[in-house]
């Protein structure tokens, strides 16, 4: 038997006066605070929740189990309970009872202060719930191996590409997070450096086996996609929280070209490796504040797989993060614009020459809103990867970038007022 297939934790949380509900996924955690224990192994399950009201909230947890009943979407999961082939798993399946939620006292440039940052369909901009303000992405985008960090269980270091964020040390504050007796100062000063420079944005590989790095992937083993590693990815976790609370929007890519197809066995469209994998990311990282899933760096799935995948990770995210691809450069007609007015499709990730920022940025603003579902356009990586943005000892001004990359994305939206 295996926990992350074959059992399947949902739990429903209901705010009393509204009625509105959430259906949170949960997931296999091994042992508590596996972060800093190493586990494997355990009997514990947790689920997150991010309510979105004060007030009175109540749960149910539902509990059950059946060959890869976790790679079941809503309908398939009601079908094979009433079929039989999925039935209660006992100990907590029914759980129930109830919590009240009281206001933030979070502010400045904490994300808690302004709660959850959603698709606004009104508008080609990220909107927080909370507060009602719009949000600019402004951050790096690279390294894409943000995650091969010395300090997380169980990455290995191929190639020598690994990391220990070692100039970051300085920028650790005392009283930040760790995990295992002192780790993570490395990568949590790296994120207080971003911060502290005004930045509000990460990006990140979630997998980039058979990748230009290969040492990132939630997985216990490189060769078994149907087993997470808790301790690993509950560190990831850590880090990610505090990103949220230094105000930072995470930029998920959760494949890159090179492993298009490797969640996907010989003839699968959609592999029961690629929809684990969708759901633990969901259900392990999914609650934090700002994000969006991105389908995968240049990617080469076709529109059929982009549009199943959206389907699916919509289905079972409860928070409805909005959804995006990136592309080689000279390929967004071909992948963009077959997903124009796709309802479960919210934006896309341009890969560009800094002298066409402003007018690729303009044309799916243009196109996106003509086909009635307004996209949230972020130019994410400049093109050629050899330079994309040159380090201050060879370009001290940045005045290429700043003028046909930040600027012209910020600026052509008020052309959309």
């Amino acid at each position: 038997v295996n926990p992350f297939t074959d059992y399947r934790l949902d739990v429903t949380f209901t705010h009393t006066g509204t009625q509105n509900n959430y259906v949170s996924p949960g997931f296999y955690a091994c042992r508590g605070d596996v972060a800093n224990s190493g586990e494997s192994s355990g009997n514990i399950w947790l689920v997150h929740f991010r309510p979105d009201a004060v007030g009175n909230w109540s749960y149910v947890a539902s509990f059950v189990e059946g060959v890869n009943v976790a790679l079941y979407n809503q309908s398939e999961l009601v079908d094979a309970l009433r079929l039989g082939s999925a039935s209660s798993a006992s100990f907590f399946d029914g759980s129930a009872g109830t919590f009240t939620v009281v206001k933030s006292d979070k502010n400045g440039r904490d994300l808690r202060s302004k709660g959850r940052l959603r698709y606004s369909p009104d508008s080609h901009y990220l909107q927080f719930l909370e507060t009602g303000e719009y949000f600019l992405k402004a951050g790096a985008d690279s390294p894409e191996n943000f995650l091969a960090y010395i300090d997380f269980d169980n990455t290995p270091n191929n190639g020598g590409y690994r990391k220990d964020w070692s100039p970051h040390l300085l920028d650790y504050v005392d009283g930040d997070p760790t995990w295992s007796n002192g780790k993570g100062r490395g990568i949590v000063g790296a994120i207080n450096y971003l911060s502290s420079a005004g930045m509000n944005a990460i990006s990140f590989l979630t997998m980039n086996i058979n990748g230009d790095d290969g040492n990132v992937y939630p997985y216990g083993s490189d060769s078994d996609f149907y087993r997470i590693d808790c301790s690993k990815t509950a560190q990831w976790d850590i880090v990610f929280d505090h990103a949220e609370r230094s105000g930072m929007f995470l930029h998920f890519k959760m494949q890159e070209t090179e492993n298009d197809q490797l969640l996907e066995s010989e003839g699968e469209i959609f592999g029961s490796a690629r929809k684990l994998y969708y759901r633990e990311l969901i259900a392990r990282f999914g609650h934090h504040l700002a994000l969006n899933w991105n389908l995968g760096e240049e990617n080469g799935n076709s529109d059929q797989q982009r549009k199943i995948f959206s389907d699916f990770i919509k289905d079972i995210d409860p928070y409805d993060h909005p959804i995006v691809v990136h592309t080689y450069p000279g390929q967004q007609n071909e992948v963009y614009g077959p997903l124009l007015g796709y309802q479960n499709f919210d934006g896309v990730s341009i890969q560009a020459n800094p002298v066409i920022g402003f007018q690729e940025t303009l044309k799916w603003l243009n196109e996106s809103n003509a086909a009635g579902r307004k996209w949230i356009v972020s130019y994410d990586e400049q093109a050629p990867s050899t330079d994309g943005v040159l380090p201050d000892t060879d370009d001290p001004s940045h005045n290429n970038i700043r003028q046909n990359v930040l600027w012209a994305n910020f600026m052509v939206r008020q052309l959309q007022s």
